[in-house]
C-alpha cells in the first residue's frame, strides 16, 4: 500500500524545522511526497505562509508525545525527518515507534548516550522492520564522518590500505552553534547527573559500538601544537579543543564499526580546532579551551537562530589528515557554504532524507550513520544541491 507522504517534517514551526521547509521548497520537484508537521495546526498554517509555501502543502499534526497521533504518522509516511530536540527529551517515543513500524528516521541528534540508549532499545526491532534510522544527519556529524569516509577510500585507493591514524582539524568556521545544541548540551549534563551509567558512556570513545573497545584514543581537552600540521617554516601550530569532537568520533567510530572496520581495528581518530601559530596561535587555543558559554545560561536558546544574511555569511571548512602504516600522508578537504548550526545544517539533514529514500534503497533496516547508511551517494548529492565541496588536497 502506497503512503500518503514519501517525509514528514517533524518540527516544521522551529527555527531548524523552516529552515529544512524552505531547502525543499527552493529544492523544487524532487519527485517526493512531502508535509510539514508540528504540535498545532494553526502555527503550521501561519509557517506555511510565512515562507511562501503553496496553500496546498499538507500539514500533519505530529506530537510525539501522543501515541494515537505517533500512530496517525506512522501509518501516512515513509520518513520522518524530526529537528526536535534535545532528543533524549523529545524523540525517544518517535525512535520506538519508526522502528516498529518500518519508518525510515532522520535528525540532528548530537546526544550519544541517548543514541546508545536507542541502539541498545531499538536497532534490532529496526532490522526486522526494515526501518532504517540515521541519527546526526547535520554539522554534527556529516562533515566528518563523510571526510573520514572519502580519505579512508581514497587512502585505500592510492596506498592499498586505509589509514590507522587520522587527525580532524578544523580550519576555519563562522556562525553559531545552534540553540539545540547547547540545549541538548545542559539536557546531558543533567542526564550524567541523575542516570547511572550515561557518564562512563560521555568518556567512552566506543560508546556507540556495543561490543566494541577499540585502541586507546586522544583525548583533545587541552590545547596543544600538533606537529602534524607543521608547515615547514618552523613555527607551531596550535590546536584547541573542539566542543563537537564528543559526538563526532563517536560517530565516526560507529561508521567503521559497522563497516565491519573496514579502517581497522586499530583505527585512532580525533578532532581539534586549529588556532593558529605562535603565541598568537596559543592564547587563542586557551580561550577556546576556558570557553564554557555553549553550557552557560547566556548560550544560544532553542528557537533563536541568526539572520539570514548572517546564515549565507558563515561557512566552514575541515581538514582530515591519513598517515599510513608506512607514513604515507592525505589530505581531504571538507567544506560548507553556510554557517554550520542553521544554513548548511538544514540543507544536510532535508539531502539525507531524500538520499536515504531515492538512493540508499538498498540499505538495510537498522541504526545507521550517514557514512555506513549512504556514504558515496551522500557525497555527491551534498555536493551536487547542498554547497559542500569534498576535495583531495595537495600535501
Amino acid at each position: 500500500m502506497q503512503k500518503e507522504f514519501d517525509i514528514v517534517v517533524h518540527g516544521a514551526t522551529g527555527f531548524t524545522g523552516r529552515l529544512v521547509i524552505e531547502y525543499l521548497l527552493a529544492r523544487g520537484d524532487t519527485g517526493l511526497r512531502w508535509a510539514m508537521g508540528g504540535r498545532s495546526l494553526d502555527k503550521l498554517a501561519a509557517v506555511r505562509d510565512e515562507v511562501g509555501a503553496p496553500a496546498s502543502t499538507p500539514l500533519v499534526v505530529t506530537d510525539s508525545a501522543d501515541p494515537a497521533s505517533l500512530a496517525a504518522l506512522m501509518a501516512r509516511t515513509r520518513l520522518v525527518l524530526t529537528t526536535v530536540g534535545p532528543y533524549q527529551l523529545y524523540g525517544s517515543a518517535l525512535v520506538q515507534a519508526c522502528a516498529a513500524h518500518g519508518v525510515d528516521y532522520v535528525d540532528l541528534c548530537g546526544e550519544p548516550a541517548w543514541m546508545r540508549q536507542m541502539i541498545d532499545a531499538h536497532h534490532a526491532a529496526a532490522q526486522a522492520s526494515g526501518a532504517r534510522i540515521v541519527f546526526s544527519c547535520g554539522f554534527d556529524s556529516i562533515p566528518f564522518d563523510l571526510g573520514v569516509l572519502m580519505l579512508q577510500d581514497q587512502m585505500v585507493k592510492r596506498f592499498g590500505a586505509p589509514a590507522p591514524r587520522v587527525r580532524g582539524r578544523v580550519r576555519k568556521m563562522k556562525g553559531t552553534f545552534s540553540g539545540g545544541t547547547a540545549a541538548s548540551l545542559k539536557a546531558t549534563m543533567a542526564a550524567a547527573a541523575t542516570q547511572p551509567g550515561v557518564l562512563d558512556l560521555l568518556r567512552n570513545p566506543f560508546a556507540l559500538t556495543p561490543g566494541f573497545e577499540g585502541p586507546r584514543q586522544p583525548s583533545g581537552n587541552k590545547p596543544m601544537v600538533d606537529e602534524a600540521l607543521s608547515d615547514g617554516t618552523g613555527a607551531d601550530t596550535w590546536v584547541a579543543p573542539f566542543v563537537m569532537a564528543a559526538i563526532n568520533t563517536r560517530n565516526v567510530h560507529r561508521s567503521n564499526f559497522l563497516l565491519q572496520q573496514a579502517w581497522g581495528a586499530d583505527f585512532v581518530y580525533d578532532e581539534m580546532l586549529v588556532t593558529g601559530p605562535g603565541a598568537k596561535g596559543q592564547a587563542i587555543a586557551e580561550a577556546v579551551a576556558a570557553d564554557k558559554s555553549l553550557a552557560s545560561d547566556d548560550g544560544p536558546k532553542p528557537g533563536e537562530g541568526p539572520s539570514r544574511a548572517e546564515r549565507e555569511a558563515g561557512f566552514y571548512d575541515v581538514l582530515f589528515l591519513g598517515t599510513g602504516k608506512n607514513g604515507e600522508t592525505l589530505r581531504v578537504g571538507v567544506q560548507g557554504d553556510r554557517d554550520p548550526g542553521y544554513g548548511s545544517t538544514s540543507k544536510m539533514i532535508a539531502e539525507s532524507a531524500m538520499c536515504l529514500l531515492q538512493d540508499a534503497t538498498a540499505t538495510p533496516g537498522g541504526i545507521w550513520t550517514p557514512a555506513s547508511a549512504m556514504g558515496q551517494r551522500l557525497i555527491d548529492r551534498l555536493q551536487a544541491h547542498a554547497g559542500l565541496t569534498f576535495a583531495v588536497e595537495a600535501a
